[in-house]
């Protein structure tokens, strides 16, 4: 991942030094399992423990000559120990039992620091929720006027949604926190089963059952949360785009006034460039989720067509999916609102937010259904095309009045009425913080 969007917390997991750092723990640990059960004397063990060393350059050094980076890395490990105990070093293991599991080691902490972010969202769409729980404004669907909410709503939806995103992340450290160190086609030919259940436990990992590589099914799940990540986050970005176009500017994002510039042409421009980022960057992680699924189909017990992939589309989606989601807590904390916009352009479609009451409450009133949606219609087109309010046009309509009196309109028209139950979301807000994720 280009450096613009690589954070260094998780960028530092996905360098040379902490992959090979991986390596060596595997390497090490396996020695000393293998001391345990007498095969390796216990010296030996414990001269590898203290002297094994890498330097990335000699590792990419050496992998010029042997073309293969585990065998290049094994040797450069060897020569820091010596000769008589660095014989032990790679013993028993195939290639993958190292990667694989080294990999798992480092996706998990990866994992840990979407789900810290992931939290931080979390709460700061409730905190915006509560906040704007009571402003009105109109609620749109297919971009035309609807019906009023209110503008906390928005983000309290958004909040349910990353929760979401939070069990998913909490599901797949479950699914992804795994090793193996099975031998070539995972039937221990080579290797004691105890070695395996040793090195996982001390790098906190299930051993689980495999060939030479472990299911990528597990990785691909890993890389759909990324992409779920990144989804939730365009839709917070969407959202924002539509919010603070000139005809709308409801919200905005967060703007450095006498430091930021809109436009190298434009100096009103004040775009919502970190919003339309969310957007195109999700477009990368979902991109990255089809690579995820072909890389589940491997040749037999093993082909290394998935590595070439992953080693990019990992790497890129956690990356990505941490700084979306940084990204987007940094929109939330410092959106600005406009509640007094919100009441204008809820005002400004003359009052046909309130058509579904007044078409009710003919129902109510015995009219048929289909009667009283053709005259509530024929209004509401009225009002659009001569400006005119709906309400006064409704008051003009004898047929309308013959059922319904002046108090029964007033209640169509009544903004708290419409707004009475979003509490109802609300209480689903509530519950996440009553219900905490362990």
């Amino acid at each position: 991942m280009i450096p613009r969007y690589s954070l260094p917390e998780m960028a530092t997991l996905f360098s040379d030094e902490a992959k090979f750092g991986a390596w060596l723990e595997v390497e090490i640990l396996a020695c000393e399992a293998w001391a345990k059960l007498g095969v390796i004397p216990e010296s030996d063990a414990a001269q590898i423990r203290a002297k094994a060393s890498f330097s990335s350059e000699a590792v990419l050094e050496r992998e010029r000559v042997t073309d293969h980076d585990v065998a290049a890395f094994v040797d450069v490990v060897q020569d820091s120990v010596g000769s008589a105990a660095g014989v032990w070093v790679h013993y028993g293991l195939t290639s993958t039992d190292v990667v694989d599991t080294a990999q798992a080691y480092l996706l998990v902490q990866a994992i840990d620091l979407l789900a810290t972010a992931a939290a931080e969202l979390e709460t700061a769409l409730i905190k915006r929720a509560r906040e704007h729980k009571a402003t009105p404004c109109v609620g749109r669907t297919h971009g035309i006027h609807a019906e009023p909410t209110t503008f906390g709503t928005k983000p309290a939806l958004w909040a349910l949604q990353v929760r979401r995103d939070r069990e998913r992340i909490a599901r797949v450290r479950t699914v992804m926190a795994v090793g193996k160190l099975s031998g070539a086609v995972g039937t221990y030919s080579n290797i004691d089963p105890s070695i395996e259940q040793f090195v996982c436990e001390q790098l906190g990992l299930s051993p689980v059952p495999a060939t030479q590589v472990l299911a990528r099914d597990r990785h691909a799940e890993l890389l759909y949360v990324c992409a779920a990540i990144g989804t939730t986050c365009e839709a917070i970005g969407l959202e924002m785009r539509h919010l603070q176009r000139t005809e709308v500017r409801e919200a905005e994002e967060p703007f450095r006034e006498g430091k930021q510039k809109g436009s190298s042409a434009m100096p009103h421009k004040r775009n919502p460039i970190k919003s339309e980022q969310l957007c195109g960057l999700a477009r990368v992680l979902r991109g990255n989720l089809v690579v995820g699924m072909e890389d589940v189909a491997l040749w037999h017990e093993r082909d290394i067509s998935h590595s070439s992939a992953e080693r990019v589309v990992l790497a890129d989606s956690l990356l990505l999916a941490f700084y979306v989601l940084k990204q987007a807590t940094r929109i939330i904390e410092g959106m600005r609102v406009y509640p007094e916009r919100m009441i204008e352009n809820l005002n400004s479609s003359y009052g046909l937010v309130f058509s579904q009451p007044v078409l009710l409450s003919l129902v109510e009133s015995g009219v048929p259904r289909d009667d009283a949606y053709r005259m509530v219609q024929r209004n509401a087109m009225r009002a659009w095309e001569t400006r005119s309010m709906f309400r006064e046009l409704l008051e003009a309509d004898a047929e309308v009045m013959a059922s319904m009196g002046s108090e029964q309109l007033d209640a169509c028209f009544d903004l708290t009425h419409a707004l009475r139950n979003v509490q109802r979301t609300f209480d689903a807000v509530d519950a996440l913080e009553h219900n905490p994720l362990s």
